[in-house]
């Protein structure tokens, strides 16, 4: 996905799609939400969408018609990716909503953690997410800083070494290959394969203060890793 991610919530119960939507919000992802299939029509010209959470069971025209008519369509949508959300957990409507081109297939009920594993596991699957990466050589420099990738060290202009911690490196490391572009806290967990985080994007905040302090000049006014609120955090200095 791009920086801002975008999933559009499909769902007439209201009470359910203001808790999903407040959690995905949460999580870093920009969300909208459609009560019926022509409300999702609107929001899809409107904006741009990546993901689809697709109730099967709507108002008017259901989830795997809807399905259905956007992978058969050859439009801008005809590749969003798409999650089905059904009570129904029997094989045979699994299977069906698969055949009918939706990315994944989720039962009722489910745990919001397990929304967003599955939402994560989609993004990977379909090469929706991080931007490609810049390769590193030997030694990466930016501001008065030198990082020897291989050594896993972090070196100061005067050749003073700084204590990174194993995830603060890794976290490092994403910021050199992506300069310039902002990445959301799912996106660094996802460059990352989970090894800076526990389950909490919180933790993605935690490690960014950190090295925040150790290598800027001023961690409370930050140069170097800069927040772009609302979207994630973006890696300014050059690298080379």
């Amino acid at each position: 996905m791009l920086a801002d991610e975008r999933i559009l919530i499909v769902q007439d119960d209201r009470a359910t799609s203001q808790m999903m939507s407040q959690f995905l919000i949460e999580a870093g992802y920009a969300v909208t939400i459609a009560t019926n299939a022509r409300d999702m029509d609107r929001e899809l010209k409107l904006r741009r969408t990546d993901l689809l959470l697709l109730n099967v069971v709507l108002p008017g025209e259901g989830g795997e018609s809807i399905c259905r008519r956007l992978r058969q369509e050859n439009g801008p949508h005809s590749d969003t990716a798409i999650i089905m959300v059904s009570a129904n957990g029997e094989e045979i409507d699994r299977v069906v909503g698969l055949e009918l081109g939706a990315d994944d297939y989720l039962t009722q009920p489910f745990s919001l953690r397990e929304l967003l594993a599955r939402i994560r596991a989609v993004v990977r699957r379909c090469g929706l997410a991080s931007p490609p990466p810049k390769p590193l050589g030997e030694v990466v420099s930016f501001m008065n800083w030198r990082m020897l990738p291989l050594q896993r060290q972090v070196t100061s202009a005067e050749g003073a070494q700084v204590t990174l911690t194993s995830a603060e490196f890794d976290l490092l490391k994403v910021f050199c290959m992506h300069p310039g572009q902002i990445l959301t806290r799912d996106m660094i967990l996802d460059l990352t394969q989970g090894r800076i985080a526990g389950p909490l994007e919180r933790s993605v905040d935690i490690l960014v203060s950190r090295l925040r302090y150790k290598l800027e000049d001023q961690p409370e006014d930050p140069q170097l890793i800069k927040t772009v609120h609302g979207k994630g955090y973006m890696f300014t200095g050059r690298t080379e």
